[in-house]
This record gives structure tokens, sequence and C-alpha cells, in this order.
């Protein structure tokens, strides 16, 4: 009997232990480039056969081919640009041919590559094919234009050694891992249960059920690379699932964590992840409503349309190799007490359905509500409530922005002092001149350098945020992407609250305390916000203060208003 297609081995790119303790020698000599977090899900990728049959970062053929038509240049299907973004600076040294040495952040040689190709890439044309709008609402167009290098390097990868993980060893599989366990424990059907969130009761139910239809083992396949900026913590998440795997048969369920950054792609991102099933040994693949679906674009409408990710998924199944299972929207039934599809309820006149979305879900998280038992296991709901307690005992940032002179810095010691009185919180504030003396002295006013050392700031303030503290900023920061970049930056541990200080550049230049704008009228000061540099006047921020014959202490009680009305502080 031959072995099922599904469980042979799968081409990887490493070399033997032999060759890569000499390669790793020879290595040394090569031009090295640092891999970003989400080149490193990549390449790991790339090297245990996930992406297979790619055999490296795309050339520029396969690049234009895969963005146009979702196929490499060869015509075998692939929806998903997997390219070597760089620096100018950095592609300039390279020449094509050469071998380079791709490292992890800690410097460890992970495998080389040969730069067959170099370009410049049309972004704004990758971005409305890939993700079909160039809308920097979306994560992934907002990192193509404003975190990725402007060239892209294409060619063979060559595997050294596996990213070093130190979390959840047991728990990592490489594509050829699984298919040998499936093999052993004589699996030949099996669906793959894709997530990046947390595994609730309904989420069980479906996939009980799409395992049943499909007379298959179930495999849980969650992300632990990179998904979407807002989303829980890999850590929370895997403790969350470990803690429902015992609510399944332990002979028909299996969990295995893909490293896999990805690209919240929709429709596209949908055939992408049948495609890296497969190679993990997979024969069904469940997709859900909205399937990476990254939430709403700028106008305020989801990026894509509810079932788009399913139909786009169906014209190609036979060429994934992977049979789509529909992802059933499933509702508790009060009378039953139990949960059933949706659309397969007669009787919905006569029984009170219940469902709580995430939405929800956070906001009882939020206000530290109940969380009832029918919608999720005690143990599940216990990790989100030791990794997010309410908000009035979790850390924020209050971050004001505005003109130079708007009078930020006052309201921000106002507010300091207001949150002290307090004291449930340690209070730190992250003033311009504070910050200037003895975080970024060796920075200038450049572009370059203001965003650096708003960056500088918001780290600071996510440190702060993280440990349950309160941040309060106080920079001009006068740039829409920085704020933005901070914003993301925090929120993945705390709220964020955007205070634009809306005084007019008339009044500030008024009361031009220490003269600054009168030196930057007679050019004495370069790039002066207001004056020879531009302020992006925030479109959201959470609260807008007018500062104009206002006392300072009425806008310091705004904000803390503000902030009872956010939940944050108690009332």
């Amino acid at each position: 009997m031959t072995m099922l297609s599904n469980l042979a081995p799968i081409p990887e790119l490493y070399v033997s232990y032999e060759s890569a303790q000499k390669l790793k020698a020879e290595a040394a000599d090569l031009t090295s480039w640092d891999l970003t977090p989400r080149q490193i899900c990549d390449l790991e990728l790339l090297m245990n056969g996930g992406f297979n049959p790619l055999k490296g970062f795309l050339s520029e053929a396969d690049y234009d081919n895969v963005v146009d038509n979702m196929r490499l240049a060869d015509g075998t299907l692939w929806p998903m640009p997997i390219t070597l973004d760089v620096s100018e600076d950095f592609a300039e040294r390279i020449q094509l041919g050469q071998d380079i040495a791709l490292r992890d952040l800690e410097g460890v040689i992970l495998g080389t590559m040969t730069v067959t190709d170099r370009w410049m890439p049309d972004k704004h044309h990758e971005a409305k094919m890939v993700f079909g709008a160039d809308d920097q609402a979306h994560p992934a167009v907002n990192y193509l234009h404003n975190a990725a290098g402007k060239v892209y390097l294409g060619g063979p990868v060559t595997g050294i050694q596996q990213p070093v993980h130190y979390d959840f060893k047991a728990r990592r599989d490489t594509p050829n891992e699984l298919r040998a366990y499936f093999r052993k424990l004589g699996w030949r059907r099996i669906v793959a249960f894709q997530t990046r969130n947390p595994l609730h009761r309904a989420h069980q139910e479906l996939t009980f059920r799409a395992a049943k239809e499909a007379q298959a083992n179930l495999l849980i396949h969650p992300v632990v690379g990179m998904t979407k900026p807002g989303d829980v913590d890999h850590f929370t998440r895997v403790r969350c699932y470990e803690a429902v795997l015992d609510k399944y048969p332990a002979s028909t369920t299996s969990m295995s964590l893909v490293n896999l950054a990805m690209r919240m792609a929709g429709p596209r991102e949908a055939v992408w992840h049948g495609l890296i099933r497969a190679n993990h040994g997979c024969t069904h693949f469940i997709v859900g409503r909205d399937h990476a679906g990254p939430g709403k674009n700028s106008k305020g409408d989801d990026f894509y349309g509810p079932y788009d990710a399913q139909d786009l998924f169906r014209k190609f199944q036979d060429e994934i190799g992977v049979e789509m299972v529909d992802f059933k929207q499933m509702v508790y039934v009060q009378e039953r007490a139990q949960y059933e599809p949706h659309d397969e309820i007669l009787d919905k006149d006569q029984v009170t359905i219940l469902n709580i979305s995430g939405t929800e879900l956070r906001r009882r998280l939020r206000e530290g509500l109940d969380i009832p038992e029918w919608f999720s296991f005690p143990e599940v709901v216990q990790e989100l409530r030791n990794r997010f307690p309410p908000r009035s005992q979790q850390g924020f940032t209050v971050f004001f922005t505005g003109f130079s002179g708007s009078g930020k810095s006052t309201i921000a010691n106002a507010l300091m002092v207001k949150l002290m009185e307090m004291g449930d919180r340690p209070v730190t504030l992250l003033d311009g001149d504070i910050v200037r003396k003895n975080l970024s002295s060796e920075l200038g006013f450049s572009k370059e350098h203001r965003d650096l050392n708003i960056r500088r700031i918001g780290y600071v303030a996510s440190e702060i945020t993280k440990n349950g503290g309160i941040a309060i900023c106080a920079p001009i920061a006068p740039y829409e992407t920085t704020r933005r970049a901070v914003r993301e930056e925090i929120e993945k541990f705390g709220a964020f609250c955007e205070v634009h200080v809306a005084t007019s550049i008339e009044e500030c230049e008024r009361r031009d305390r220490k003269g600054l704008y009168k030196l930057a009228r007679e050019g004495k000061i370069k790039e002066f916000t207001g004056i020879s540099d531009p302020y992006d006047v925030p479109a959201d921020p959470e609260l807008r203060v007018e500062t104009e014959n206002v006392e300072v202490d009425n806008c310091a009680h705004q904000v803390l208003l503000k902030l009872e009305s956010m939940g944050l502080i108690a009332g």
C-alpha cells in the first residue's frame, strides 16, 4: 500500500547537520541581514516546508505574477507575496548572485540566501491587488507603507537551523513532524481549525461538528506568529487552548502551533491558509465568516464581505488539495441548553437564542462583569481575567498632542497631580522637555529625529502601561503615522487616550513663553511645527480640549471625566 500523499514527507530547505556546521563557519564572512519578526516567521515556514513549493523569497517574476494572478510564474497557485524587504542602503551593498546570511534579532544565523533579484516594488499596486484596497486602515497595508523596507530581494534559501522558540516547545511541529504524527496515529482525514482568538464553547461545538461531518480527526492549529494589532497575546491564548483541549476526546483531537505572520488578507489569506494546511498534512480546513478579515476600512465598512473568503476558497479547492468545511454560526438555545447552527433552528420564534460577540466579551472583561458558563469554560475565563483585569485596575497611557505652547505640559502636570491624589497606581509624566533631557539628549529636530523621540516616548509608555502604571505623555507629536504606531504599541497592553490640545497657532504664538515662535519666524529655528513644518491634526482623538479662556484645572478635569467614562478610573 502506498503512503497517502498528505502524509508522505515533503521537501524542506534545511541542509544536513554536518553541512549546517560547515555553512555556519563560512557564513561568518557573509554580509548579514537582521530579519524582522515578520521575516523570521516567513523564513521558518519557507525552511520547514510550510510554504512548499517555494524554495526561497520570491523572484521579481514570481512576485509580479502572484500579485496580479495569485500564481507563481510557472502557473502554480500561490496567493501571497513572500518577499525579503530591505532598506535601500542594504540593497545597494548587494551584488546579484551574492550570498547573504539571514540572522535573527540576537544575531543567530538561521539560513543563507542567494540574491537573484532586486527591485523596487509598486506598493500601491501590491496593496490594491493583495488586500483589495490601498487603505492604511488595513494593518498589512499600513505595514507595507510604513514599516516594510523599500526594496525587495528574491532568491533561493538554504536552511541552517530553525528559529529558536523558548515557549511551548512541545506544541510546535514542522509539517513533516505533523505528517509523521498523523501516520503514527493512523489518522487519514484531518480537519484543521485556524484560530487567532481564544476558544469558547461555540468554537468547540463548531469544531466538533466539522470533524464529525467530514468524518475526520481534528487539528486545532492556532497562529502564534503575528496576528492583528490588538489581538490577545499568544501566551494567554495557548494557555486558553490548553484549558479547552481536555474537553475534546483525546484520541480524536490534537493541537499544534504554527508560527505564521498573518496578513489579514481575507479571501487570499484563506487560500494561503489552505495551502499551508495542505503542507501540514491536513485534508480539510474550516473557513469562517470573514476569514482573516482585519475589520473596518477607513470609511467604516468591512474590508471584505462575510463569505468572500469561502467563495474564493471553493473556486480553488481542488488545486489547494484541501476540502473546505463551512463554518456554521453556532448559537446557544436556552430552552434546549445546547448549541445549534443558527440556520438550522426551525423554531426561532419560540426559543431564546443567546450569543455573545467578541466586542461584548471584551466589554465584560473590561468592566469585570459576569461571563456566563454557557458562553465559555470557567478555565478560559480565568485565564482571560488574569490577563485582562477590569480596566480600573489596568495600566493606561494619556497622550497629549498639540502645538508648542498649547498648554500640553501644564494640563499634563495638573492631571498627574489629580491622579496621584487618587493613589491607586503609580503615575509617570513623560513631558517633552524631560524626555529630551533624559532619553533623547542626542537628538535634533529633523523629522527623523522627532519620530525617533516620539517612538522612544511610546516605548517607555508601553512598558509603564504593561506593568500596570499610568503614563502621561505630552510631546508635540506632529505626525499621524507616528502617533498611530505609538497607539498600536500601547494598546497591546492597556488603554490609550489621545488628547488633542486644540489651541490655535495664533494663540500659541501670543503666549510664546519660551520665545520660540519669534526665533522660528526669524528663521533661526528650522522645521518648527506650525510655522515651517506641518502638524497633522488628529482626526479622531478620544478628547479634544480648547484651552483659550479656560482654566487649566477645568481642562485637566475634562480629561479625568473622559478617563472615567472609559472605565479607567473609578468614578
